[in-house]
């Protein structure tokens, strides 16, 4: 289970990354259509959470400073991804409601079985 664990934040991780990244530093052709759906503040806010996010699901757990951090990201993660299912449901995004309800899948998983199940041992 440790292992299944470790895939999931893993891919958690690369997935929150590389949105983040995406956010902070969008390409400069989709900069305006980005522009005209949320607010540049909200979207660099967003970024930037979505990047520690992706930190906090890992280099806690590596280190083992701080591995409650681990079951605390994933948390944090479930509530941005309920946010952006609703969103796009709302918007009639089909598919990408359907990401986002799994990364909220994977994402409660992680947080429920770090938390309660089988947290990281401290150092």
């Amino acid at each position: 289970m440790n292992i299944v664990l470790w895939v999931l934040q893993v891919l958690l991780m690369a997935a929150f990354l590389a949105h983040g990244l995406f956010l902070l530093f969008p390409p400069a052709e989709m900069l305006e259509q980005m522009s005209a759906t949320m607010s540049p503040p909200f979207r660099l806010f967003l970024g930037v959470a979505e990047v520690l996010a992706a930190v906090g699901l890992t280099l806690p757990g590596i280190t083992r400073v701080q591995p409650w951090l681990v079951a605390a990201a994933a948390a944090g993660v479930m509530i941005v991804m309920i946010s952006a299912t609703v969103l796009h449901i709302n918007r009639g995004e089909t598919s990408s409601a359907i990401i986002t309800a799994v990364l909220l899948i994977m994402a409660t998983f992680v947080a429920y079985m770090r938390w309660k199940v089988l947290p990281i041992a401290r150092r």
